[in-house]
């Protein structure tokens, strides 16, 4: 969801005065930018959303891959449930196009588009595509992809190279400034441990295992989710008070994740889509761990950013045993880091945000 927010802010910023619209999206370049936002019933977009100012509204829809018959009948039935209202809301609100970055909620949505003859962008974040953005892209008149690599999913005429999209909020950060917005000590190392909204149970745990040795070589900071501050705050407040003072955990972090990455010498994480965008904007070397329990695609994100040469890649499986070790590895030799990072930084395209906004608006005239 948040390259759609990124192109949101850059409509918003393209237009003179108005309301941000994501999913469906009405603009010309002359008038003020009005973005509706079209996502998932119940899911935790919708709080996302709301914070960043934009109107929301949500559809019925449910995935099928992968589901036994007695679960993908009721989500099929909730997806044609969702089309028809997608499509009620289409006829209300008249979009001029639609902007869709893949998910069941996006396919319901992308078909009450194309019935009502709204052009499609559609826009792939990792390097491989899944179901949704390859039934997506039948649709579509344009294709975004974050890296070359992926133009050879679509057909040509219909695919353009943008880059990740990243937050108009990460733009402009001091490292200096970053590190003194989250208390940390300027000269010392900065680790960055993420574990998305939810958390990753495996890489938290593993990194508890070892924590007072990552501690002795540098200061964490580590979102841990939901899920799992609980126990991970009982953890910090159980540390030494030098290391604790190290030691900076957070459930989640909103507008200080821009600072968080700024501040950072490398990260540990999963290889989800952002690693290609938000990495790269930092300059940020990574140790990757693909989610193992998911379809492929943070898997060929890793591997496609360690052929880069600016990330290591490590399996879920080794992480207890090869966190430390890696991590140690990385923090004692100094030039290869820095090799990491230069080569992370070439991976960026700052202008992602702007090209995809240039591309609704050029979809957007045409159909006006």
């Amino acid at each position: 969801m948040y390259p759609g927010l990124a192109v949101a802010q850059e409509l918003v910023a393209e237009g003179s005065t108005g309301t941000a619209r994501g999913t469906l999206s009405g603009v010309t370049r002359d008038e003020p930018v009005e973005i509706l936002y079209v996502g998932g019933t119940g899911g935790a977009e919708e709080r996302l959303v709301a914070r960043a100012g934009l109107r929301f509204v949500g559809v019925s829809a449910g995935g099928l891959h992968g589901l036994a018959p007695r679960y993908a009948v009721p989500n099929l039935i909730k997806l044609l449930r969702g089309w028809w209202e997608a499509r009620r809301l289409g006829l209300q609100e008249r979009p001029m196009t639609l902007f869709a970055t893949g998910g069941y909620a996006s396919i319901p949505v992308a078909l009450a588009a194309w019935t009502l003859r709204v052009p499609i962008l559609v826009y792939l974040p990792d390097i491989e595509p899944g179901l949704a953005v390859r039934f997506i892209a039948r649709l579509a008149a344009r294709v975004g992809v974050t890296v070359e690599d992926s133009r050879a999913y679509f057909p040509a005429r219909k695919v353009v190279v943008t880059g990740y999209p990243v937050r108009a909020e990460f733009r402009g950060l001091d490292r200096a400034e970053a590190r003194a917005s989250l208390g940390l000590t300027p000269g010392v190392p900065v680790l960055l441990v993420l574990g998305g909204s939810r958390g990753a149970r495996s890489i938290n745990r593993a990194l508890s295992g070892v924590l007072e040795q990552v501690l002795d070589m540098a200061q964490v900071v580590h979102v841990s989710g939901e899920l799992d501050w609980p126990w991970v705050e009982e953890r910090r407040e159980a540390l030494p008070a030098s290391l604790k003072a190290r030691y900076h955990a957070f459930p989640y972090l909103h507008e200080n994740m821009g600072p968080a990455l700024a501040a950072a010498d490398m990260a540990l994480c999963r290889a989800g889509a952002s690693t290609l965008g938000e990495l790269p904007f930092f300059g940020l070397p990574a140790v990757l761990v693909p989610y193992p329990h998911a379809w492929r695609y943070q898997r060929v994100n890793a591997e496609w950013l360690a052929g880069q040469g600016a990330a290591l890649r490590l399996e879920d499986e080794h992480l207890p045993d090869a966190l430390l070790p890696t991590v140690r590895q990385l923090l004692c030799d100094r030039a290869a880091l820095a090799r990491m990072s230069e080569r992370m930084r070439a991976l960026a395209r700052p202008d992602a945000s702007a090209r995809l906004a240039g591309e609704l608006l050029t979809l957007a005239r045409a159909a006006s």
